[in-house]
């Protein structure tokens, strides 16, 4: 076993890297994608969703009623992504990837749009799932989301259990920062990037100012983080996305 774990490595370590640009979000049945050193690149907004408080749920709530709030959670998000467009990945514990394949503004847009609807779903009065799910314990969680090129590689081994797919990019690391940053009010945090190329939909209110006039009032309100040793500016807001 020693030597087998040994090869392995000197056959991933010392051989050259096959990336395929592609215009989809790869899935884990793509053939394109071995345990070898393949890997396919594209194009997305990154939408990262995470549920703070997982051991403060199964603290004061039994197994049974902690599985039935993240199935809500995970159905409602998972529902609300789907019908945008977005492709969800990687369930790793409380968190969520969703990516939304493109390099326009109305992906980027399109993106924002479906954050402010799980904001508006989990804890809206509004909301029956939040309604549902407040009789046990309001959720906290952290939206961040950022833009940018993802490279896609499978990693373990064959067999349904030993296999998973590794999402590689600045676009990942930073909405997981950004979404760190966010509590409530303000849940859904976006990079300069994604905030420089929103559709004015997806920026601006309008509101009746005092005369009685229509006016365009920005969403967001900028603050920083640290990324990579650096201050980068986001931008975060409170507003949500009514769901019919």
């Amino acid at each position: 076993m020693k030597k087998d774990i040994e090869n392995k490595a000197s056959e991933v370590i010392d051989n050259s890297f096959d990336v395929t640009d592609v215009s989809i979000v790869p899935d884990i049945e793509d053939s394109r994608l071995t345990f070898g050193n393949t890997g396919l690149r594209f194009t997305a907004t990154v939408l990262y969703i995470d549920m703070r408080g997982s051991t403060r749920l199964l603290s004061s709530h039994n197994r049974v009623t902690t599985a039935k709030l993240h199935m809500v959670y995970f159905h409602t998000i998972v529902t609300l992504a789907n019908s945008l467009g977005g492709a969800v990945r990687s369930f790793n514990g409380d968190g969520m990837l969703v990516f939304f394949q493109g390099n326009t503004k109305e992906s980027l847009s399109t993106a924002v749009k479906s954050a402010m609807q799980m904001v508006y779903m989990l804890t809206h009065s509004d909301s029956k799932v939040r309604q549902k799910l407040e009789k046990f314990s309001a959720l906290d969680f952290g939206i961040g989301i950022d833009h940018g090129k993802i490279l896609c590689t499978k990693a373990g081994k064959s067999g349904s259990n030993n296999r998973d797919l590794v999402w590689l990019g600045h676009g990942v690391n930073k909405s997981v920062k950004i979404g760190d940053e966010l509590s409530s009010p303000n849940r859904i945090g976006i990079s300069s990037h994604v905030y420089n190329n929103l559709t004015d939909w997806a920026k601006y209110s309008t509101q009746k100012d005092y005369w009685g006039n229509d006016q365009k009032v920005d969403m967001w309100t900028a603050g920083n983080h640290i990324y990579n040793g650096e201050y980068k500016t986001y931008y975060y807001t409170s507003y949500h996305w009514t769901v019919i």
